[in-house]
């Protein structure tokens, strides 16, 4: 003690910043550790993929005469155990570094797709993504495009949409928003749009800076559901991108997994897509009341009898039913581009447990599950028998997902079935044989999900 008080005021000082500063040189020093490791790790997987080649491989790389093959000896072992404990050293300066930081601030960003079709409940688990508060958040922003652009149904037409919908989807992941002024309309000026398609529906867009003050004599259509925001400033919106941890988007205009692969092998991208799905009969039920004047033969065929049913409005449901069925195949084949990439998810199981296949979710895209998800999902997942409407994210889930049930007139049900039967059993929909069971309530027409759906 009395030698500390004999020392200089100045000298103090410095032996107490050099003490705080010590804390950050350990943070430092794990750091470089880590990308020294790196470099290490990546030479010695180069030199132990050259050493497995095959003599003539090798002989062929340096043009030179073939020598004998590298059997398994001590050096091609002492390669690999060197490789192997890099690895797990590399693992724990990891965690170490982890706990030190905070895992927030070194979690990888990831981009996560919501894919599905119309009236699957896609915007009820959409917002799943859009209450967590490090996640950028886009509703249907693809919806500009099929506005915009026409393509015809069928052949090239449906791989040119396919394509559109698959670049302009790249950029908005890369937080280049401005891609979306090409097919805006009207053309926003100076980067300011008051016509952003359900902007209310992402919390991204309605959040301060992005939020800017009203203006009276703007009218958005569109608009932010808690606040009054001035004409969407798009400039703001691609900042406030790129300063969220992740990037979530849901779309209902992309349908062909196989598509999607330049996008889940681009290096900018770590793209985690869910695959959303529900009965084709529900889907039905659904769209004939949410779309009612696109579907008024169907309701008429259902009900009188009188007007045929078309056959190429079959053939449209087959078709959806197949691309849907189609892209989950592929998907729960697990090619290399998919591993641990891609989720399959039916809409009845987030239905009868919100809370635990949003985890399911939030655990597979490799994002925490924070409490303000949590509060959101009880909240809205307990609303009142007549408080879901329409195009509701509020439901009483556990009710609401076999309401369709008692709607649908069994022949309508049949259609459907027999539409859309591989892809039902596919996805573990029971056929409904009779009018009867078609309407009672311990009849399940659920089957158990299959073992493993996360690929």
């Amino acid at each position: 003690m009395e030698i500390r008080r004999a020392l200089p005021p100045d000298f103090r000082e410095l032996l107490h910043c050099l003490k705080m500063r010590s804390k950050y040189a350990v943070l430092l020093v794990f750091v470089v550790g880590l990308v020294i490791i790196e470099k290490e790790n990546n030479f010695i997987s180069r030199v132990s993929d050259k050493l497995k080649q095959s003599p003539q491989a090798l002989a062929e790389a340096n043009s030179t005469e073939a020598s004998p093959a590298p059997a398994e000896n001590g050096s091609l072992a002492s390669l690999r155990e060197l490789d192997a404990a890099f690895s797990q050293l590399r693992s724990h300066l990891r965690n170490v570094t982890l706990q030190l930081i905070g895992n927030e601030d070194l979690r990888p960003r990831r981009h996560v797709l919501l894919m599905a079709t119309t009236r699957t409940g896609s915007s009820f688990v959409g917002e799943f993504f859009n209450q967590q508060g490090s996640i950028f958040y886009l509703f249907e922003p693809l919806w500009h495009i099929e506005r915009t652009v026409t393509f015809e149904t069928g052949g090239a037409n449906a791989v040119g949409s396919a394509l559109v919908y698959r670049d302009v989807l790249k950029q908005l992941l890369l937080c280049d928003l401005y891609i979306l002024e090409s097919f805006i309309l009207p053309v926003p000026e100076d980067h300011l749009t008051p016509f952003m398609f359900r902007r209310g529906s992402s919390r991204s867009l309605c959040e301060e800076p992005v939020c800017t003050p009203s203006t009276k004599k703007v009218f958005e259509k569109y608009h932010c559901k808690n606040r009054r925001c001035g004409p969407l400033n798009i400039t703001l919106a691609a900042e406030a991108c790129q300063r969220k941890q992740h990037v979530a988007l849901k779309t209902v205009r992309i349908r062909q997994l196989e598509f999607l692969q330049p996008l889940v092998e681009d290096p900018r991208l770590d793209m985690r897509i869910i695959q959303l799905v529900r009965d084709p009969r529900a889907v039905l039920a659904s769209r004939m009341v949410a779309f009612s004047g696109k579907y008024e033969t169907w309701k008429k065929w259902a009900s009188e009898g009188e007007a045929p049913l078309h056959e190429e409005e079959v053939q449209r449901l087959r078709g959806n039913c197949e691309s849907i069925r189609l892209s989950a195949e592929l998907g729960l084949r697990r090619p290399g581009w998919l591993q641990g990439r891609y989720m399959l998810v039916r809409y009845e199981d987030v239905a009868r447990a919100p809370l635990q296949k949003a985890e399911e979710m939030y655990r597979f895209a490799g994002l925490p599950l924070t409490p303000q998800v949590k509060d959101w999902i009880g909240k809205n997942t307990q609303a009142p028998h007549d408080g879901s409407g329409v195009y509701s994210t509020r439901k009483n889930s556990s009710e609401q997902f076999e309401k369709w049930r008692f709607s649908i007139p069994f022949k309508l049900a049949q259609v459907v079935q027999d539409a859309c039967a591989p892809a039902m059993h596919l996805f573990g929909y029971k056929l409904a044989s009779s009018p009867t069971a078609l309407a009672n309530r311990s009849f399940s027409l659920l089957e158990e999900a299959q073992p493993s759906w996360v690929t």
